[in-house]
């Protein structure tokens, strides 16, 4: 580097715990100035970050010296030491090759010789990277370590957002009740045969703030509601209460994991494509009030598989019945569904919702009665505050069983006579593989 016409930033720092004599911004301005003077090179202008921690670049001295450089205004930048750009090697190897070097700045460290003109002073930027890399690795391996552990202690340490029926505080998850009986209805709909699409129409009508179909497919899959948490890969029982019964997340997994059933060609047919035959392999059809063996009734060529196969007709009707009781046994069936009744939303916790809702309302509208805010400030908060109130009296006002129904996977609710065929559909197709029929025995597989 030659010529003494260059424009030299001298860049100089002081913490609020270094303020020793040899490293004061006077003593340090003084020696960087000397320098420029042995070399003649003139000080475009000095730099001074005072009291500011060199452990990162948030420093409005430097800000503004990277924002003459870019400017032109700069040929060469010196500091005394190396710590005084940054005590963090990765930041000084990005501030001398991104900030300077990219620019063609050239980069001089005074006390330690270092100086991006020579040929030396070059090799040191390949020794700041190694160190730079060891550095991240570090950080990496303790952040690591730190996540490891708090996942083996059942501490959930996700985004910065809460997973939709929780709170954070105090380091661990709280339940929402509001926000949990919604998850629960989630639950519910998806499992009486709602698809994602209008489970997320149907909760945003109700609720307000379901905008997403991700966020409706990815409470179906979070573990966390049933008491889980997770990192890398590694699941580990948490501390935080559970919002959804273990049985019914597992009806829902086998659910995703098999897709929702194509819709029967007969709109009459309850079981259409889940009958086969025990005896020949064939399946079932449904007409003219029978399901029948194809093999035996021999109305399309097709499927027969054994043409003197003669398997028992049954009678619509019938097997519907039969099939949509089983359904329904399905919730009282501990061995089947593997746990004692879901959670019943606490009316407790919902009426301390309400009250803490109104209590809110009241605050906002003396805000903007006292002036602190304006009317068109406060309003849109108060009418979600509203709709919250809204929705938690309706979930108030049914009984306590009709609460939990959210939460449970089947029941007479979802397979009552009054329940559309649609729906007895899809919840059929979703919990059930196939139904094999033998003369008068019956054998349904489960997809749970």
């Amino acid at each position: 580097m030659s010529g003494t016409a260059l424009k030299a930033a001298c860049y100089v720092r002081v913490s609020t715990e270094n303020q020793l004599d040899n490293y004061s911004i006077e003593e340090q301005t003084r020696r960087l100035e000397a320098y420029c003077a042995s070399k003649g090179w003139a000080v475009s202008g000095v730099y001074a970050d005072g009291g500011y921690s060199g452990g990162n670049t948030e420093r409005p001295a430097l800000r503004k010296m990277l924002g003459d450089i870019r400017g032109g205004q700069v040929d060469i930048v010196l500091v005394h030491k190396l710590d005084r750009l940054s005590r963090s090697q990765k930041d000084t190897l990005t501030l001398i090759e991104d900030g300077f070097l990219r620019r063609g700045v050239e980069f001089v460290s005074v006390s330690e010789n270092f100086d991006t003109s020579t040929g030396f002073g070059r090799a040191m930027i390949g020794m700041l990277s190694v160190f730079a890399q060891l550095e991240k690795e570090q950080i990496t391996e303790r952040l690591t370590m730190g996540r490891v552990g708090r996942g083996r202690a059942g501490l959930y340490h996700g985004g910065p957002v809460s997973p939709t029926g929780y709170t954070y505080a105090g380091g661990r998850l709280v339940v929402d009740e509001y926000k949990a009986a919604q998850v629960r209805e989630v639950f519910g709909l998806f499992l009486s045969g709602h698809g994602v699409s209008a489970i997320r129409r149907r909760m945003d009508e109700r609720y307000g703030g379901w905008s997403s179909h991700s966020l409706v497919s990815g409470i179906l899959r979070n573990t966390v509601y049933i008491g889980k948490v997770k990192f890398n890969q590694v699941q580990y029982d948490g501390v935080h209460e559970a919002i959804v019964d273990p049985a019914v997340f597992r009806q829902a997994q086998a659910l995703l994991r098999g897709g929702r059933p194509k819709a029967p060609l007969r709109s009459g047919c309850l079981l259409t494509g889940l009958v086969r035959c025990a005896r020949c392999g064939a399946r079932y059809s449904a007409n003219h009030g029978y399901y029948k063996c194809y093999s035996r009734a021999k109305s399309d060529q097709r499927y027969i598989a054994d043409p003197d196969c003669k398997n028992k007709h049954w009678e619509i009707a019938r097997l519907d019945g039969v099939i949509l009781a089983a359904i329904s046994a399905l919730r009282y069936d501990p061995a089947r569904a593997g746990a004692a009744e879901p959670p019943v939303p606490g009316a407790s916790a919902l009426k301390r919702r309400v009250t803490a809702a109104g209590s809110q309302i009241s605050r906002l509208i003396g805000l903007c009665q006292a002036g602190g805010a304006s009317a068109g400030e406060i309003a849109p908060r108060i009418a979600a505050l509203r709709q919250e109130q809204e929705a938690l009296s309706r979930l108030l006002s049914q009984p306590a069983g009709e609460r939990s129904a959210a939460a449970a996977p089947y029941g007479p609710r979802a397979v009552s006579p009054g329940s559309g065929l649609e729906e007895q559909r899809m919840l059929a197709g979703g919990l059930i593989q196939s139904v094999s029929i033998d003369g008068e025995r019956l054998h349904i597989r489960w997809r749970i």
